[in-house]
């Protein structure tokens, strides 16, 4: 049985002070989870000390994004060796906002891919349509096309290692979300396309999914076959929040 993990992103949010202060409340309120991998995707600026707090807790630290070069003049920045160093855990790439806002193609996430598992950090590997998309039925052959490029050209222990990350783009940060079986097709679709690509071991790759998921709606996207865990965004920067969707999580797994 696949893990379940359960990550947030907490995009341009937290000083580094609320960062702390954040993280301390989370790791009480779930250290006793045992069933559910639980991680946090801070700002750069919040890692050195969010590693600190949680270095002997269940909680592993993710960054939102890191350069596919190993150091030069790529002025604001991060690359794979400097994450790496800190013993950071796992790096988001792809995310749409990053897509849509700088304009990175799917070309950029594949070279961003092969430098992270390169530097042993494990990507947590971002797809999805637009509104615009998906009303004109593309859902499957966007998705198709971002994981191909993403995962081309790895070898079957590295996919093995990375995490997908369905978000339609219409769904983040809007209050609106596929329903549960919705989000289950479109990942049993992305699964179908590893399964083309890798056979043996497309049923041990982690597909979370991610957009606008909430403890009110938790428990019915983690019942779905194919889902595996969730990327969350607002609810995140909340312990009391992000603390129910891993409890709920693990009542799951656990029964």
């Amino acid at each position: 049985m696949r893990k379940p993990f359960i990550a947030g992103n907490w995009k341009m949010n937290k000083t580094v002070k609320e960062a702390v202060s954040l993280v301390k409340e989370l790791q009480d309120k779930v250290k006793n989870v045992n069933d559910v991998e639980i991680g946090v995707c801070t700002p750069a600026i919040d890692l050195v000390s969010v590693k600190e707090v949680v270095a002997d807790s269940v909680i592993k630290l993710g960054a939102q994004n890191m350069h596919w070069e190993i150091e030069g003049a790529y002025t604001g920045e991060i690359s794979g060796p400097m994450l790496a160093e800190m013993d950071i855990d796992y790096v988001i790439l792809g995310h749409s906002e990053r897509r849509e806002y700088f304009g990175e193609t799917d070309w950029d996430i594949s070279r961003k891919v092969k430098a992270a598992l390169k530097n042993d950090l494990i990507p947590i590997i971002c797809v999805g349509e637009t509104l615009k998309e998906r009303k004109k039925e593309q859902t499957e052959s966007k998705v198709k096309l971002q994981v191909e490029a993403a995962l081309s050209g790895l070898c079957d222990e590295d996919v093995k290692k990375v995490v997908i990350a369905y978000e339609p783009i219409w769904a983040i940060g809007t209050g609106e979300s596929a329903t549960p079986e919705e989000a289950n097709r479109v990942i049993k679709h992305i699964r179908q396309v590893i399964k083309a690509m890798y056979s043996a071991i497309a049923d041990e790759v982690r597909i979370q999914y991610g957009g606008s998921v909430k403890p009110h709606n938790v428990e019915e996207i983690m019942k779905q076959e194919d889902i595996d865990g969730a990327l969350v965004g607002g609810a995140s920067l909340d312990a009391e929040s992000f603390s129910q969707l891993v409890l709920k999580t693990q009542q799951i797994y656990a029964g």
